[in-house]
């Protein structure tokens, strides 16, 4: 199910026409910090602060080309939502969005203002994505997944970029959500032939991933995590993990402590702002700090779309726990 490097290229057509490559810069705080040199892919510069928009425009655009599309639904905890919203806007589709109940209040705000209907329903990821199928169904509109070939076509760009602009990189770490970035990177990786090692990051406390990589068959698990939304996975999808189990080479579990510390440290070594899952890349590089030495290395920030008060508090060095 991986993209071709071919299908990348035709997907980076679609997203470059909305949006231009997104930088990789080597901070040298963060190298000095990390003994290594560290490039940092910036995923938060994308027009709604997040990687998912490259998916959105190129699943949006292939759905576009039917006519019979009334509008399209779907489920998110932020950043999905507003890329099919971006999306869907620009095709002149309604779109409706499930969120949970608590969601972030200016992921919520974002959607809304991209013109998104946002439903809220459920305690979490999994229920949310329940109910916007039954929805789907009852309304006869298209349920936009939030894993699909098209849309790890679309994510590969960011990938592709990296990977062509930083030559012989060793290692890059990259967060798990529900599984399209780890996906893109590995499929943009192994269209160009490269030996670079993937590594894996989620949440310690919603380890589902981690746990069916480790039993190698699929596990759920709780999510209790207050700082990693964007990785906030019960349910594993079955086709991330098929490619996870063959390409990945580890998954590194990172506490919310250890996404808080590195939400710090991001800011404090380039003055940007991450949110949980954006910064879970370096928390795990902090983490395997001393197997990086002297090595050249990138991390994937995911996103920076964290609520104002949330990042007040990690800045002011508040102790983060899983409820």
């Amino acid at each position: 199910m991986l993209p071709t490097l071919a299908e990348i290229e035709g997907a980076a057509r679609i997203v470059y026409s909305v949006m231009p490559a997104t930088p990789q810069y080597c901070w040298p705080l963060l190298c000095q910090h990390l003994g290594a040199e560290v490039w940092i892919k910036h995923e938060n510069h994308t027009p709604v602060g997040a990687f998912k928009l490259r998916g959105g425009l190129v699943y949006l655009a292939s759905l576009a080309r039917s006519p019979a599309v009334r509008g399209v639904l779907s489920a998110t905890r932020g950043n999905h939502g507003q890329s099919v919203g971006l999306a869907a806007r620009r095709h002149g589709l309604a779109a409706r969005i499930v969120v949970p109940y608590g969601n972030s209040v200016e992921k919520n705000a974002a959607m809304r203002a991209l013109g998104v209907e946002l439903i809220e329903h459920g305690d979490d990821f999994q229920a949310a994505r329940e109910h916007a199928t039954r929805l789907a169904d009852e309304l006869q509109w298209h349920l936009v997944p939030s894993f699909h070939p098209l849309l790890v076509a679309g994510v590969a760009t960011y990938a592709l970029e990296l990977l062509a602009a930083v030559p012989e990189l060793a290692t890059v770490y990259v967060p798990i959500g529900l599984g399209s970035g780890i996906c893109g990177m590995v499929a943009a990786r192994d269209a160009l032939g490269l030996k670079t090692e993937v590594v894996g990051v989620v949440s310690a406390h919603a380890p589902a991933y981690a746990a069916s990589f480790a039993a190698g068959t699929l596990r759920e698990a709780p999510v209790t995590t207050t700082l990693g939304d964007g990785m906030a996975c019960r349910t594993p999808q079955p086709e991330a993990l098929d490619v996870i189990w063959k390409s990945v080479d580890r998954i590194v579990e990172v506490t919310d402590s250890e996404v808080a510390e590195a939400m710090r440290v991001i800011f404090t070594s380039t003055h940007n702002v991450a949110e949980g899952a954006g910064a879970a890349a370096v928390a795990a590089a902090l983490q395997e700090k001393a197997r990086l030495s002297g090595r050249r290395v990138a991390v994937v920030l995911s996103g920076g779309n964290v609520d104002r008060q949330l990042f007040a508090e990690v800045l002011d060095g508040r102790s983060f726990s899983a409820r």
